[in-house]
């Protein structure tokens, strides 16, 4: 049986909790910025927890993390 592989492109962008969730950047915050509020830019700063919803699709590309 081959070795499982962690999906790099992934690796590089996000990061396993020690509870088993993931964090990762925010998106929308590469420029257009005149069309955002202060509060939004602001919000958009660090990094996020990732939807549930998107939990084991990611947990199947980053078996070693």
């Amino acid at each position: 049986m081959p070795k499982q592989k962690t999906n790099r492109a992934a690796a590089k962008r996000f990061k396993r909790t020690a509870n088993g969730g993931f964090k990762s950047a925010n998106a929308y915050t590469s420029h257009r910025f005149h069309g955002k509020t202060k509060k939004q830019r602001r919000q958009l700063r660090g990094t996020s927890m990732m939807d549930h919803t998107n939990l084991k699709t990611y947990k199947k590309l980053l078996p070693h993390l």
